[in-house]
């Protein structure tokens, strides 16, 4: 109780809106996947799409082994700033990015054969020891999401069955895979039969198979003995190092974004226009579709006062969800909406010239807090010329 009045305090004094990031609830993710490396010998890596805070990552990186990016601006903060290994996996490399990317990885995960062909000559004469992966397509899908289903139909990621050779070229040490995102262990489960289907005759010659990311590994409900059996036996059958690559496992339910009641409209329902946006700061709220939790609402209609909260974007459909409370809204109330540090501050925009939220660095264990970064009208115009 004391932690959640802690935080509605910090509500009412910082700006908004701001996104909130908690580093005891960081902490707290990362001990669990510090235990899962502990209990199976496995390496777990950032992935930076999700999360790349790096004002926290003398947090982070005291747990995890390194980062992996999916371009060279990630990787270059991953290696300034986390330490560790540096992995790159991209859906496909430009040809003039390919000399810097060697001065930045440890590893380099091709999406085709012909990209690994193009590049990989280069990648083996670099001046140090550089190891190269595959991405492979098992073919399998657990996401319902088109739009997040890495092996749905007609999907560009990684290397079918059928398009495997029959002899890995020597110089590959490892495979990847992704094809999960906020999914429990037994989705990994069934996962690896179909990994094991197609490719299990290449793992005794890898060094490591990267099992990806998606793993919703510090969510309350998951189970974490399934993934350290699936991980240890993995192991122990092929004899390979596993790697892991959450996003979001790192800082799910680690972060909030503070958000002010600036009107309240009448209509079909009461609708309250905020100082925040589903489409410029909260852009998975419209695009997952997903609909985040307010602390002390309830579904619509459920408590005694219902309200549509909409941003304050010219986009009709900026609205983030209906929501009921016990009490009315009020112009200048403020609300936190949960589990917003991940794929929200890598995602958002600067739509309709709207300034990003400030960012905000709180322990709650401490219940102190300061302003990391705010944005302003030079942020805006830097990026359009």
């Amino acid at each position: 109780m004391a932690r959640n009045e802690s935080l509605k305090k910090i509500a009412q004094q910082a700006a908004s809106p701001c996104y909130l990031v908690d580093l005891a609830l960081l902490r707290r993710n990362c001990e669990i996947l510090r235990s899962v490396k502990q209990r199976t010998g496995c390496k777990i890596l950032l992935a930076l799409k999700a999360f790349a805070m790096w004002s926290v990552f003398d947090t982070v990186n005291k747990y995890l082994d390194g980062t992996t990016g999916s371009s060279i601006n990630e990787c270059k903060l991953g290696k300034e700033h986390f330490g560790g290994e540096t992995h790159i996996c991209c859906p496909a490399y430009r040809e003039d990015e390919i000399d810097e990317i060697v001065t930045l990885v440890d590893h380099v995960m091709f999406n085709s054969l012909a990209q690994m062909e193009l590049f990989s000559e280069k990648i083996l004469s670099a001046d140090r020891k550089i190891e190269i992966g595959l991405r492979i397509n098992p073919m399998h899908a657990e996401v319902e999401v088109d739009l997040y289903n890495p092996c749905g139909p007609g999907s560009r990621l990684g290397v079918r069955p059928d398009q495997m050779p029959d002899e890995l070229l020597p110089y590959i040490k490892g495979l990847h895979f992704h094809t999960l995102c906020e999914k429990n262990s037994d989705s990994l489960e069934r996962t690896l039969k179909a990994v094991e289907k197609h490719f299990s005759k290449y793992f005794g010659k890898l060094d490591w198979v990267n099992f990806g990311g998606g793993h919703h590994i510090s969510r309350p409900d998951y189970d974490v003995d399934l993934l350290c059996r699936l991980v240890t036996d993995f192991k122990n059958r092929y004899g390979t190092q596993v790697y892991l690559e959450p996003g979001e496992a790192i800082a799910l339910n680690a972060g909030y974004l503070i958000a002010e009641v600036l009107d309240i409209i009448s209509g079909d329902i009461p609708i309250a226009i905020l100082d925040t946006s589903a489409a410029a700061h909260m852009p998975d709220v419209i695009e997952m579709p997903y609909r985040p939790n307010v602390q002390g609402s309830g579904k619509s209609r459920e408590k005694k006062y219902t309200y549509r909260l909409t941003g304050r974007t010219c986009l009709a459909g900026d609205v983030i969800s209906e929501y009921s409370f016990d009490e009315p809204l009020r112009v200048g109330d403020r609300l936190i909406f949960d589990d917003m540090a991940h794929y929200t501050m890598v995602k958002n925009t600067t739509f309709n010239g709207l300034n990003l939220p400030d960012i905000v660095i709180y322990d709650s264990d401490t219940g102190k807090f300061e302003v990391q970064k705010s944005f302003g009208y030079a942020d805006f115009k830097n990026r359009l010329s």
